[in-house]
C-alpha cells in the first residue's frame, strides 16, 4: 500500500508538502498541487481520514437527523444533502430522531461524539433540550424543514403562501366548506401551513371554522381519523387539503372507508407532491416543495458557518410550485388567476434574509 513518502518521492516534493495539499493547511503552487495530486492518483494512495482530523481538527463529515427517512419528501432531502456533502468532500452520518425530543438529543449527541464538523437538524415539536445541547457546546448547526426561531441557520420551503393558493384554487372552482388536515402541533411548518390555509379562507370571504380543520399529527393513521372526523360534522367540507404526503394516504384511505370518490363527492388537493402522485386516478394536485435543494442549501449554510463562525445566523426559505391534476375536480388546465404576492410563478428563489 503507498505511503505519504511514496507519494512525496513520485512528485518531487517534501511530504509536509504532500500533507498541505492533502489537508489544505498552506497554500501550494498550482503546479506542486497538480504533482502531488497526479502522484496519489498514480500510487491509488488512500489518504489517512483519522490522522487528517488530527491536523485540521476536521473530519470532513456531517451529521443528518431527520424523522421518517421512509417518508419521500425527507428521502430526496437526503439525496440533496448527500449530493452537497460529496460535491465538498465531506461524508455523511444519518440519523432518525422519530419526532421525540429525548431520541432527538440523544442522535445528536452521538453524531457529536462522533466528531461530526456539524449537523443538519429537522427538529421536533419541542427543540428546547436540542437547542441548548447545541449552543452550550457550540456546535455548528442548520435546521431544515422546520424552523426554531432566528437565532440558527436554517433552511425551508414556503409553507403559508402556498397554502393559501390551494384555497384560492378550491374557492375559485366554487368550494365555500375548504376542510384541512393539519399536521403535527408545535412545527413551524403545521403553524404556518395553518395561517396559509386562514388567510385563504379570508382572501376569498370564507369564515373560518374550527369543525372544519382537524389535526393529523403528519401520519396515515392520524390523517384517517382526522378525515372521519371531518365528514362526521354536520355540515362536512366538499374539499380536503392535506397537509404533508404521508396524511394525503390516510385522507385517501379513509374516503375510501367512506365510499367517497375523489373529486366526485370530495375534492382533495395537498401540499407535498411525490413520485407517484400522477399515478392515482384522479392524479392528485399538489404542492410541490424543492426538497433536494432544501437539502444541498442546508450543506451550504453549514460549509459556511465552518468557514466563518462568526457571521449572522441565515433563514433561507425556497419557493413551492403548483402542480395541477385533477383530484380537484378540474377536468383541463387550472383556470388563469394571479400569482400570490411574493410568489412570482411559484419560480425562482426567495432572497436570504
Amino acid at each position: 500500500m503507498a505511503t505519504m513518502v511514496d507519494v512525496a518521492r513520485r512528485a518531487g516534493v517534501s511530504v509536509a508538502t504532500v500533507s498541505h495539499v492533502l489537508n489544505e493547511t498552506r497554500p501550494v503552487r498550482p503546479g506542486t498541487r497538480k504533482a502531488v495530486l497526479d502522484a496519489i492518483d498514480d500510487l491509488g494512495y488512500i489518504p489517512n481520514t483519522l490522522a487528517r482530523s488530527l491536523v485540521t481538527a476536521r473530519t470532513r463529515s456531517i451529521g443528518l437527523a431527520v424523522s421518517a427517512i421512509s417518508n419521500p419528501y425527507f428521502t430526496e432531502i437526503l439525496q440533496g444533502v448527500e449530493a452537497g456533502a460529496l460535491e465538498r468532500g465531506y461524508g455523511l452520518l444519518i440519523a432518525d430522531p422519530h419526532d421525540d425530543p429525548a431520541h432527538e438529543l440523544t442522535v445528536v449527541r452521538l453524531l457529536h461524539e462522533r466528531r461530526v464538523d456539524g449537523v443538519l437538524v429537522a427538529p421536533s415539536a419541542e427543540p428546547a433540550g436540542l437547542l441548548e445541547y447545541l449552543d452550550r457546546r457550540k456546535i455548528p448547526a442548520v435546521f431544515l424543514d422546520r424552523l426554531v426561531g432566528d437565532a440558527h441557520d436554517q433552511v425551508c420551503a414556503e409553507n403559508a403562501r402556498p397554502v393559501e393558493q390551494l384555497v384560492d384554487h378550491l374557492a375559485d372552482l366554487g368550494h365555500l366548506r375548504i376542510g384541512l388536515v393539519a399536521g403535527l402541533p408545535g412545527l413551524s411548518t403545521t403553524t404556518e401551513r395553518i395561517a396559509g390555509y386562514r388567510a385563504g379562507l379570508e382572501r376569498h370571504g370564507l369564515t373560518f371554522r374550527p369543525g372544519l380543520l382537524a389535526e393529523g399529527h403528519s401520519e396515515v393513521r392520524g390523517a384517517e381519523d382526522a378525515v372521519h372526523r371531518l365528514l362526521a360534522s354536520p355540515k362536512p367540507p366538499t374539499a380536503i387539503i392535506t397537509a404533508n404526503n404521508a396524511m394525503t394516504i390516510g385522507a385517501l384511505r379513509a374516503l375510501r372507508t367512506a365510499g367517497l370518490r375523489v373529486p366526485d363527492d370530495l375534492a382533495l388537493v395537498c401540499f407535498d407532491d411525490f413520485s407517484w402522485a400522477d399515478v392515482f386516478s384522479p392524479g392528485l394536485t399538489a404542492i410541490s416543495q424543492p426538497s433536494r435543494e432544501v437539502g444541498a442549501t442546508a450543506v451550504r449554510l453549514l460549509l459556511e458557518r465552518l468557514e466563518n463562525p462568526g457571521r449572522p445566523p441565515r433563514t433561507v426559505r425556497l419557493p413551492c410550485a403548483f402542480v395541477h391534476r385533477t383530484s380537484c375536480g378540474c377536468v383541463a388546465e387550472a383556470p388563469d388567476r394571479p400569482p400570490l404576492p411574493g410568489i412570482p410563478g411559484l419560480a425562482g428563489k426567495d432572497p436570504v434574509s
